[in-house]
């Protein structure tokens, strides 16, 4: 995806307020061999980019001043209850550095495991993006999700993903997390229905 970005000037909370009402968002781009630029963008745009699914997940070419370059989203700030974006970041990326990134899961074919068909099991998405590292030109937008093979009492884990070349995941310390887990239908269990009971005093016969 691609977006212009402008020149800002001045900074400061005064200055990013004064921004704002005319329509723009700041921002900021740091990271790579050069130093900090303060940028601001149209604010509709972004509004319309932060929509979609790839302006969260890809590499994205930045327009500045007639150049392009390589950045990633890193920080949106929002405001608690106005459709305002007050402060966006992103980093450069360089071809030649490593960088991690959360790529969201695409789940497929869930609808024809045996856990759902046969046994009526419910699905439970437990994660819907994964951190992975990778070079620039090897991070994927999405990884896809095969569940067809699911089966009743069995789960999905991080390491029966099949992951996009040049990529590896990043589970921070915890060994193989669960992606998906199966959950087994709950059995209505119908109690009996106890007898009336009888009366205390009991039916008298006739003298």
């Amino acid at each position: 995806m691609k977006f212009v970005a402008f020149e800002r000037a001045k900074q400061g909370t005064g200055a990013s307020r004064r921004l704002r009402v005319t329509g723009r968002t700041p921002g900021i781009v740091y990271g790579g061999t050069g130093e900090p630029l303060l940028i601001e963008l149209d604010h509709n745009a972004l509004w319309h980019a932060i929509k979609k699914e790839a302006f969260h997940s890809t590499i994205l070419d930045m327009e500045f001043n007639g150049k392009e370059s390589k950045v990633l989203l890193r920080d949106v700030q929002m405001h608690p209850y106005k459709q305002l974006v007050l402060h966006i970041d992103f980093q450069r990326v360089e071809a030649n550095t490593k960088l991690s990134m959360r790529v969201p899961l695409h789940f497929s074919g869930q609808e024809n495991s045996p856990a759902v068909k046969t046994d009526s099991c419910l699905i439970n998405h437990v994660i819907t993006e994964l951190e992975v590292a990778c070079l620039p030109a090897d991070l994927p937008e999405f990884i896809a999700v095969d569940l067809s093979g699911l089966v009743k009492g069995k789960s999905l884990h991080v390491n029966d993903l099949a992951m996009p070349k040049g990529t590896v995941a990043v589970t921070h310390g915890k060994p193989n997390p669960v992606v998906v887990s199966v959950v087994a239908p709950v059995e209505e269990v119908i109690a009996p229905v106890a007898a009336p009971a009888a009366d205390a005093k009991g039916k008298k016969g006739k003298k």
